[in-house]
This record gives C-alpha cells, structure tokens and sequence, in this order.
C-alpha cells in the first residue's frame, strides 16, 4: 500500500512508519513545510504538507491509506489558554484540513486511521469502560469528541475510518514511561495521589500492531480502544514499575502538590481514572504482543 502519514515525526510515527516500510508499504511523510526534511531514506519520503492549504499536493496521487496522528504533546506544557488552543488547533484543525483535502481528490484513500485518546471517556471511577461508553466532560473529552468529529466526516466519502483511542503507551524512548523512569530509578517514585485511579496502558509495539491491525482489515471501523486488557489501579502499577527497575515505590506524590505543580493538567493526566478495555479489538481476534504489564516492563525495559 501507499500510506500517507501526518504526524510521523513523533513516538508513534517514527515506529509505525519504520515497522510499515519494513514490511514493504511505500510510506509519504506529510511534514509541515516549517519543519526540516529528513530526506528519503529507507523508510519512504517526505513531503512537504501545509494544513491551511486544504491540498495534498500530486505526492498524494494513488494513496491507498492514511494514518493521522498529529498533534501537540498534551503534556508539553501548562494548559494555558494559548496552550488549550494550541492542542485543539493541531488536532481538531488539522484533522480538518485532511478530511477537506480528501474530499478533492478524485480518487481518494479506501482507510483513514485516526489517533485520539481515552481520555475521551473522561475520569468515571471504577466504571468499566468501552467503545460504547458515552464521552466525558472535561477539556481532554471535549478535545478528542471534537477531533473524532473531524475524522468521522471522511464517512461520507466513501472512506473507511478507525477513530483509534490510545492509552498510556510504553516505550523506553519517550511518552508517559520516560517520564515516570527518573524519579523510580533515583529511588523516589511511588503511588500518584490515591493510587486507586485505573490505567490503561500498551505498549508501543501493540500500538503499532494495532494501527497495522485497522490499516489492512476491513471489519475494523468507528472507535478502538487501544489498550491492553489488563487495567490496573496506579498503586499497583507504580509497584510493578519499581520492581521491573529494582527499587522501591515508597515516595508517594500527593495530589495537593500535583496540581499545585501542574494545575489542571494534574487531575486530566495523573489523577483521572479510566478502566478501559479493548472489547472491539477483542470481538475481531487481535492477538496481543503484551497483555501483562510485568512482562511488558520486561520487553520494554530490558535490563533494567
């Protein structure tokens, strides 16, 4: 397949674009003409992709897929009112701009796979979450109904489209585990807050197998949950984290301090509860690289 890919700059990206080529896609990196080329190189091209313009460009010509993943880190930085703007506008907008520029071309993609997050479900306690459940209410929730919105419009055009809500990926290079290593590695990690919240993690391969998943199977369509089936209450996941590095969890952080640190941030990103399972991954057969997270510690963090 030809596959177009925003967004492939990032955690996500770099793996999915490098495993897609690998496997013998031609891969187009569609790159904002303020970043810098990387040049060809093994895993496709790039080329150059301004949203505002609403157009593709003749690099486009004959594509058979895309996988939108753009978007700003969420936590890149203190939600300030520039910043909320920032996060909406490089994920609501963008995903606008594709689904525009699809629209023109005369034959288009048959699959637009498009990131969200669980944090669409909101915080909802110990309430079992699904593809079915109704959406939060917090500013995440409202950002990814809005984002998921965008992408549901290429319907109408005759594309397939996969609305892929992801959890906590784990990676040793990058995203929520790279953050979370220090401290645990200093001997200062621990519980967040109660430590009774839920999360729902995955690993990057799972991650990119899943994408993989939705790219090349026709019965994958409307929302995914991509997590893996073993949620786990934070407490339980820090102690897993400590013993996967071999030190202890005994340094709680309290919530009070979090926000105080963080503001809304604290509660959206490190407070929040959400037990979400993967059912629709499930129902159609997807096989799990990682399913325990102590084995994914140990796939992840070899060595440590």
């Amino acid at each position: 397949m030809k596959i177009l890919v925003t967004g492939s700059t990032g955690l996500v990206g770099t793996a999915l674009v490098g495993a897609l080529a690998g496997a013998g896609h031609t891969m187009c990196r569609l790159i904002r003409p303020e970043s810098a080329a990387r040049g060809g190189g093994r895993d496709g091209f790039d080329v150059p992709w301004n949203p505002a313009t609403e157009e593709l460009g003749g690099a486009a010509v004959g594509a058979d897929a895309v996988v939108n993943l753009a978007g700003a880190s969420i936590a890149g930085g203190r939600w300030t009112a520039e910043r909320k703007a920032l996060l909406r506008s490089s994920r609501v907008d963008t995903t606008r701009s594709m689904v525009t520029a699809l629209a023109k071309m005369s034959a288009r993609p048959r699959v637009l796979v498009s990131a969200s997050a669980i944090g669409y479900y909101g915080s909802r306690g110990d309430e079992l979450l699904t593809e079915e459940s109704a959406a939060g209410a917090d500013f995440l929730a409202g950002l990814a109904r809005e984002w998921e919105a965008e992408a549901v419009k290429a319907e109408s055009l005759g594309i397939r489209v996969v609305r892929s809500r992801f959890g906590i990926i784990l990676a040793r290079h990058g995203g929520a585990l790279g953050k979370m290593l220090l401290p645990f590695k200093l001997g200062a990690g621990g519980r967040v807050g109660s430590g009774q919240q839920w999360m729902s993690w995955v690993t990057l391969d799972d991650v990119v197998g899943i994408l993989r998943f939705a790219l090349e199977n026709r019965a994958v369509q409307g929302a995914v949950n991509v997590v893996a089936p073993s949620t786990l209450r934070n407490a339980e996941f820090t102690k897993e984290l400590a013993r996967a590095v071999h030190r202890p969890a005994l340094v709680p952080a309290p919530a009070s301090a979090l926000r105080l640190a963080l503001g809304e941030m604290a509660d959206a990103l490190l407070l929040a509860s959400q037990r979400v399972v993967p059912q629709r991954l499930q129902q159609l057969g997807y096989r799990f690289a990682h399913s325990d997270l102590a084995a994914a510690f140990a796939a992840v963090l070899p060595g440590s």
